[in-house]
This record gives C-alpha cells, sequence and structure tokens, in this order.
C-alpha cells in the first residue's frame, strides 16, 4: 500500500543549506559494490589507518571506568587543560582551559561561530575551492558568502591581496584553512603575516582559522597559525581536532580555542544543540594528545611517500597537470585540457573505471577543472586507481591536440 505524504512546509533556511559531495560519492559507490562492482575509494577524507592502539585502550578504560554520564557542556576539565597544553606546545602560546571548548567533531565550531557573530547580510570571506561546510554554513546563519579564490600560480595558498580586495564594510569574518582541502595548499609564515598586516586595522572582523590538517604538512614547512600572534588573540578561533591527526574520524572529536567570553556562548550552544562531548571518548583524547606520537609520524611518512607517487603518476598523464600539495592528504589535478565539467568527468570515472573521486566543483565555482583525489588508501590501491583513471583519458579527446 502506497502512502502518499503531504508536501513539507519548510522554514526557508532550509534552502540555503548546502551538504557535503563526498558522502553522497561514498553512498553512490557503497551501492556499486553491493552490486559486485569493483571500486577504489578516493573521495572520502579520511585517514585508512586505524586510531592508534594506546589511544583505544584509554577508551576502553574509560568506559569500564564509569566514563559513560553527561560532562560538562565545554569539555570535561581535564580534557580542556590538555587541549590547551597541546595548543600552547604546537602554536607556541599560552593558552588557559577556559578558552577551550570541546565538540563532537570539527564542524560544530564552524557552525556555533557562524551562528554567534554573523547576522543577517554580514559577508564572510572563504577559500573557494574550499571545505563545503564554510559556505553552507554561511548561508544558513544569513551571511553573505564571499569567495576567495585559491589559484593553481598561487600554490592553492591564500594571498593577502586576494583579502585585501574583498574586505568591506560589511565583512564580519575571515575564514583560513591551512594545510586546505581539497587543494592540500598551505599558508606559511610570511603568507601569514602578510593576510594579517591586511587585517590589522580591522578589529572588527574575527578570524576563523581550520588547522584540522596542522600536522600533516611536508617538505619540511612548519605550520602557522594567526593564534601565536598576540595582537590577533581576541579575534581568532582555532579549529582543530583529532579526526586527522589520530584517525579517530568516527569517535566525533573536535575542539575550538578563542577567548574566554566567547567559549562560554560556544558551550552555551552545545547546552541546546549536543549537550556535550562523549565522556569516555574525551578520555581517551587526552591520551592522543599527551601519548606516544610515533603512529602520527608514521602516518605522516606514509602519506608522504603516497602524495609524491600519486602526483608522479597523474603528471605522467597526458593532459593533466597537478601541483605537489604540501600538506594534508588530497590532490588536485587539473583536467581543463578534456574540456568537460569536472562533474561529468566525476560520474564517468566511477562508472567508467570504478574510481570514485571527487568533482572540483564539490568545493566551490573556483573548483571548475580540477578533481580531488584522497591518497588515504594504500600505495598498491592509488597505483591501480591511476592505472584505470590514466586508461580513461587517454580515450578523451584534449582541446587543442591533434586528433
Amino acid at each position: 500500500m502506497t502512502t502518499t505524504l503531504p508536501p513539507l512546509d519548510l522554514a526557508s533556511r532550509m534552502q540555503r543549506l548546502g551538504t557535503e559531495t563526498a558522502f553522497e560519492v561514498l553512498a553512490r559507490a557503497k551501492a556499486m559494490e553491493a552490486e559486485g562492482r569493483d571500486v577504489i575509494h578516493l573521495e572520502i577524507g579520511e585517514p585508512d589507518f586505524d586510531t592508534p592502539v594506546n589511544v583505544v585502550e584509554a577508551a576502553v578504560r574509560a568506559l569500564r571506568e564509569g566514563w559513560t554520564h553527561y560532562g560538562p557542556a565545554a569539555g570535561l576539565p581535564q580534557t580542556r587543560q590538555a587541549v590547551a597544553d597541546y595548543v600552547g606546545r604546537t602554536r607556541g602560546v599560552e593558552v588557559a582551559p577556559d578558552e577551550v571548548v570541546v565538540v563532537p567533531g570539527g564542524k560544530p565550531t564552524m557552525f556555533y561561530a557562524m551562528l554567534a557573530l554573523v547576522e543577517e547580510g554580514d559577508e564572510v570571506l572563504y577559500p573557494n575551492p574550499g571545505f563545503p561546510i564554510y559556505e553552507s554554513m554561511i548561508q544558513f546563519s544569513g551571511g553573505t558568502a564571499v569567495p576567495l579564490p585559491m589559484r593553481e600560480e598561487n600554490a592553492f595558498a591564500l594571498t593577502a591581496e586576494d583579502v585585501a580586495e574583498r574586505l568591506t564594510e560589511r565583512t564580519k569574518m575571515v575564514v583560513l584553512n591551512s594545510p586546505g582541502n581539497p587543494t592540500g595548499g598551505v599558508v606559511d609564515r610570511a603568507r601569514l603575516e602578510a593576510i594579517l598586516g591586511v587585517l590589522a586595522d580591522r578589529p572588527d572582523v574575527w578570524i576563523l582559522s581550520d588547522e584540522i590538517y596542522s600536522r600533516l604538512i611536508y617538505d619540511g614547512l612548519e605550520h602557522a597559525s594567526p593564534l601565536s600572534y598576540p595582537d590577533f588573540r581576541d579575534r581568532v578561533i582555532l579549529l582543530d581536532g583529532w579526526s586527522k591527526t589520530y584517525a579517530m574520524t568516527g569517535w566525533r572529536l573536535g575542539f575550538g580555542v578563542m577567548r574566554p567570553d566567547l567559549a562560554a556562548l560556544f558551550a552555551k550552544l552545545m547546552v541546546n544543540s549536543n549537550s556535550c562531548t562523549a565522556s569516555f571518548s574525551q578520555i581517551a583524547a587526552i591520551e592522543a594528545l599527551a601519548g606516544d606520537q610515533t603512529p602520527v609520524e608514521e602516518m605522516k611518512a606514509e602519506f608522504d611517500r603516497r602524495r609524491r607517487r600519486i602526483v608522479e603518476l597523474l603528471d605522467a598523464m597526458p593532459g593533466v597537470r597537478c601541483h605537489l600539495p604540501e600538506g594534508a592528504f588530497y590532490v588536485f589535478p587539473n583536467v581543463s585540457a578534456f574540456g568537460l565539467p569536472a562533474k561529468e568527468l566525476q560520474d564517468r570515472i566511477l562508472d567508467e573505471t570504478g574510481v570514485a573521486c571527487l568533482a572540483g566543483t564539490s568545493f566551490g565555482e573556483y573548483g571548475e577543472g580540477y578533481l580531488r583525489f584522497s591518497y588515504a588508501n594504500s600505495l598498491e590501491k592509488i597505483e591501480e586507481a591511476m592505472q584505470r583513471v590514466g586508461d580513461f583519458f587517454a580515450r578523451l579527446p584534449r582541446q587543442g591536440a591533434e586528433a
């Protein structure tokens, strides 16, 4: 028996809410696997490593010791202290526990920042191509999303010139992301200081600094954070967490660092949405930050090997050009020579080769002409995937190439 449901009378704000295409492509790829297709997953932004054993054991102990009840909305005191100590070590700045809010994942920090600070009509500058939830949350909160182009000729790093060009009297916030998703671009210290120089005379502009990939930087580069600059401390919101660094995506653990009065308001938003972050997970999170860091370094070394190999393989494909990323675990090859929309290439590559990747336009309008491949898969699988993708591109005509 078929029941016809009445139409949903949705609030208008729902029309402004975006999504994350990676999960849509993952669902489609999983459906293909259920039908017996051999699919190689290079679409999802998730380390393929297990959570370190010491962290898992800490969680098991916490469960057995009864850490299964509600905790404070802003996080357990000992977890906030551990985060403060960790951020102090890694950013070279003193951080107090009351500046820390522990949240279930990275997204709550960006969502709460928009809800707490962005009024209807305020402008928020954000990287494009960039993590799609930036634009979604800006628009959902009533703000105006102003894209900052991440250009290949600038190694996909934000420049001070682009920020200065887009600043207006209505600018309320600038979103920084280094290393960046989807490009792997890194804003080094010199570039960061130039950007901060542009913002120095605008104390009314907040900086949301997404540093979730801060431990995954290669070639001897060092991470640079605006939180490290005393003149900007009171208007920086640091977003970081455990998902990428410690292969803890499913644990849903993140944190924000900000001035204490804003942290108290974030805690209020937690009360109204999630109540608190799981207590036993927070106990394990302390072990991750303070315990043996060898698994982190081993994972980074393996990502580095894969990074170099996948770029080598992509650059060998006629019509493809791939910048060597300096951070994260993504490559963002230029495939504009084939003259096809990135979304069409994404779909055809999955359908015809069984390799799941993402169109550059999944990350914004400036992503047209690019694809994103995650190298968070084994070297063996990466090489097989690139063989399939290379064979696919070899069958396509290229603009300007002889027939």
